[in-house]
């Protein structure tokens, strides 16, 4: 009897050991976050931020001083009863030559005016000189032939012997007659060349008054349409040495260029006729494209960083893009097409030695060299920042057999930032990699001390 209490001691022994050692002591298994392998394009893009601008926008200025006495009507009246009597105003419509406003004319009328007159007055005194000299040019005519029978009547006299020439018997002019009626025709002929040169002075002053008084006039320059009108009926503009904006005329909306703001680590990667894509918050979920058409060589200094400006074009026939949204851009790099791709952060793990495993005999780092692979492995582990998108920089995945990983070495290509290229290795589409493990939650739990023990293990089990 006291062997078989002995025998069932023993017994109950052993078991209880199995069962705690099985079911209460029992190590969770393993639980992986796992991704597989896939064979898809790669997009390799470079993010910036930017700002759409109407292609060609003209700067509407005023060259007078004066307050606006009207606006001009919205061409679209033309074929839109609705638009019928509308001024010009944001958004409004506008044809090359249409009023946009009227600066008040009157003084710039009687300056016009006034200058006109001057030029009547000169053309008056102009004739009036001309007048002068075909009257002395005829005094002066007559004294010279009068001169001429004086000299002749001097010479007959003089040739007589014995007997002087007589002041009476001489017949002419007196030679300070001949003199002053030489001096008159000189100064009319002067007084003609003064009053042709006031008459151009009087038409040029006519013509800068013509001028000033047109100007007070505005009108636009192009068709387009008014993004912007800065003055109101009323309000005098005052032009200094810079021309004062009146209206934002875009002259084309139907193409839209988007000022990008590139990072000098960027810039020599793009180029231009390269495709972008880009968003808008305007229109969540949609995304656009263009094409870079300029990069700007002048370089801005923002926040320590020198910011290049890139300009790419996309098309806006339907007029959704309104001028000055924000765009985030994507710049297409470079795109591989039908690539074998990995997650990056599969590169990034590493995993505890007691998991590992032996890969299966099928499985070898093919096209790497395995001692430099390792070397480069050994000295990343543990690194959490992004693998290099250097192209052919050896790596290492880890492959799920299981509960355990095993190791394939891999040369990995161009990165998106969330995918890698992989160029060689022995990895196929569906294999399962390992991101990284799922841990346990360590707090402690408020337990029962009446209550049976956990069975961890069997709700692993179920767990998964």
């Amino acid at each position: 009897m006291r062997k078989f209490i002995i025998l069932l001691l023993l017994v109950g022994i052993g078991g209880g050991g199995f069962y705690y050692a099985k079911y209460l002591r029992a190590e969770p298994e393993p639980s992986f976050r796992l991704a597989e392998v896939e064979r898809d394009d790669l997009l390799i893009t470079i993010s910036a931020s930017g700002t759409l601008e109407p292609e060609d926008i003209v700067d509407v200025g005023a060259q007078v001083v004066g307050p606006i006495k009207e606006f001009g009507q919205d061409s679209r009246a033309e074929t839109d009863p609705k638009y019928k009597g509308k001024l010009v105003d944001y958004n409004s419509v506008v044809k090359k030559g249409d009023l946009l406003a009227q600066i008040d004319p009157a003084l710039f009328q009687a300056t016009f005016d006034q200058a006109q007159a001057s030029v009547n007055r000169a053309k008056a005194d102009l004739l009036q000189a001309q007048a002068q000299v075909a009257q002395t040019e005829a005094e002066f005519e007559r004294a010279k032939r009068l001169r001429e029978i004086k000299l002749s009547s001097v010479s007959a006299l003089s040739q007589r012997p014995g007997q002087p020439p007589s002041p009476t018997t001489i017949k002419g002019i007196s030679d300070a007659d001949f003199i002053l009626a030489e001096a008159n025709y000189k100064v009319a002929v002067a007084s003609e060349a003064i009053a042709k040169a006031a008459i151009e002075q009087a038409e040029a002053t006519l013509s800068s008054a013509r001028t000033n008084l047109d100007y007070t006039t505005i009108t636009s320059p192009v068709d387009g349409t008014i993004i912007e009108r800065r003055v109101n009926i009323g309000q005098t503009v005052v032009a200094s040495l810079n021309a004062p904006s009146l209206f934002f005329i875009a002259e084309d909306l139907t193409r839209m260029e988007i000022w990008i703001q590139v990072n000098e680590a960027d810039i020599g990667r793009l180029k231009t006729g390269m495709p972008i894509e880009f968003s808008v918050d305007a229109f969540p979920g949609e995304t656009f494209h263009g094409e870079v058409t300029e990069i700007r060589l002048n370089a801005e200094m923002k926040q320590h960083v020198v910011i290049y400006y890139v300009i790419a074009t996309t098309d806006n026939s339907d007029l959704r893009l309104l001028p000055y949204l924000s765009a985030h851009v994507k710049f297409h790099v470079d795109k591989r097409e039908d690539a074998l791709l990995v997650p990056n952060s599969a590169l990034r793990y590493t995993p505890r030695p007691e998991l590992i495993t032996e890969a299966p005999q099928h499985t070898s780092a093919s096209g790497v060299d395995d001692e430099h692979a390792s070397e480069k492995l050994d000295a990343e582990a543990g690194d959490a920042d992004e693998p290099s998108a250097d192209e052919g920089e050896p790596r290492r995945v880890w492959v799920r057999r299981g509960h355990k990983v095993y190791p394939v070495d891999v040369l990995v290509g161009v990165s998106d930032g969330v995918k890698s290229e992989i160029l060689a290795g022995d990895l196929e589409p569906g294999m399962e990699l390992v991101l990284g493990e799922n841990l346990e939650d360590t707090t402690p739990e408020a337990t029962n001390p009446l209550a049976p023990p956990r069975l961890r293990g069997k709700k692993k089990q179920k767990k998964e």
